[in-house]
């Protein structure tokens, strides 16, 4: 009988050699191969999941028309899908929420775009810029009717509540008030040393308070711009370090600022008395806001914390965590739930009776350097240093 050739069956090879073409003996394989092959493999595996993460986006919309830092944005009060944004690219866009298509772009500014905002009634939007330039434009006709000029750079802006009278804090020290849609200067408040780093009409339009650099706090008279309320570093339990935040309550009677040396203070508007020292952060406190409906108080900080304080009693309620440093608050209009943003990148939604965190968004790929609620409290949309605005659902 014939030999019959034999073959060797896959799952009968115990291991694969390979012999040296020389002298037909088999290569050895050093341990370290086996490892270097392993090693791959982990480092496939932890790419991917790196990538993984980084994918991760909650946002339901976007804006992708900045080419630049996104520094500020806002949502148009009677059209809640009417979005403006303004950054480092020298513009000002105005957009939809809905789509994320673009309206139009808000051109003029020949440097950053650090503020806008709507009007009250939502007739005009303005922006502000580090060329020391305001303009305002008409929303529907999208018509610039004004072209304001006088300050250094513009650090914020802030419309009247009752009225179309545009505010502007500036780094030169000073802040410069106008009657739109005229254009017309109605008064300029000289007073602060340093930069007015935060400002604001009082809810009841009475008053307007300032917040500077040189950690003065400045109560003013609109009509007079004569300054009825001065508190400085002269005062032993104030602040020792610039003003960088400021919040007034809805009664227009306590003000909230927060500072870099890791202070808030509480102060009574009506007759300066100082109320306390809300003390539990280890850096500076980069934004502070009333709650309209309980007696609480939050302060976010660049030490990653969330604090939310009982204002009757200067008591520490709740601490609650970012993984990086909190950039703004804002609580909800008439809620006890507050948001905030950070540059973790993510946006986080706070219960403020419990500390409870609600609900975390992702999406931004970059620190998150603002956002804007909707009156609801249903939508935030997002500024982000990675050059887009998001949109979250609440």
């Amino acid at each position: 009988m014939a030999d019959q050739e034999e073959f060797i069956e896959q799952d009968e090879i115990v291991e694969e050699q390979v012999l040296d073409d020389q002298n037909n003996e088999p290569i050895p394989m050093d341990d370290d191969d086996d490892n270097a092959e392993v090693e791959d493999e982990v480092n496939i595996n932890e790419t991917n999941n790196e990538e993984m993460v980084e994918l991760v986006d909650d946002s339901v919309q976007g804006f992708f028309g900045h080419k630049d830092s996104v520094y500020a944005v806002d949502i148009h009060p009677i059209d809640q899908n009417i979005i403006v944004s303004g950054g480092g690219d020298e513009k000002s866009f105005l957009w939809r929420s809905d789509t994320g298509e673009q309206i139009c772009e808000l051109s003029g500014h020949v440097d950053t775009v650090q503020t806008v905002l709507f009007s009250k009634d939502g007739q005009y939007v303005a922006s502000g810029g580090m060329d020391g330039k305001v303009f305002v434009w008409k929303v529907d006709s999208r018509e610039l009717i004004a072209s304001l000029e006088g300050p250094d750079e513009i650090v914020w802006l802030d419309w009247h509540p009752k009225g179309t009278i545009l505010l502007a804090g500036a780094n030169d020290a000073t802040i410069w008030m106008w009657q739109i849609p005229s254009g017309n200067c109605m008064n300029v408040f000289s007073g602060h040393a340093g930069p007015v780093t935060a400002g604001q009409f009082t809810p009841d339009g009475k008053k307007i308070v300032t917040g500077s650099e040189d950690s003065s706090l400045m109560l003013w008279d609109p009509k007079t711009a004569s300054t009825t309320l001065k508190i400085s570093r002269e005062d032993a339990r104030f602040h020792r370090e610039g003003i960088t935040s400021l919040a007034i309550n809805k009664e227009s009677a306590l003000v909230l600022t927060g500072s870099t040396d890791g202070s808030a203070i509480l102060v009574n508007l009506s007759n300066g008395a100082i109320l306390g020292s809300f003390e539990n952060h280890t850096e500076s406190v980069e934004t502070v806001g009333f709650c309209n409906v309980l007696p609480l108080s939050a302060t976010g900080s660049v030490d990653n914390k969330l604090n939310i304080w009982d204002v009757n009693t200067m008591r520490l309620r709740q601490t609650c965590h970012h993984e990086d440093a909190i950039i703004k608050l804002q609580w909800h209009l008439d809620s006890p739930l507050l948001t905030t943003c950070s540059a973790d990148r993510t946006v986080r939604l706070w219960d403020g009776r419990t500390g409870n965190n609600e609900k975390t968004w992702h999406g931004h790929q970059d620190s998150i350097l603002g956002f804007s609620l909707s009156n609801d409290g249903k939508k935030v949309i997002t500024a982000g240093d990675d050059h887009v605005c998001l949109v979250f659902n609440v």
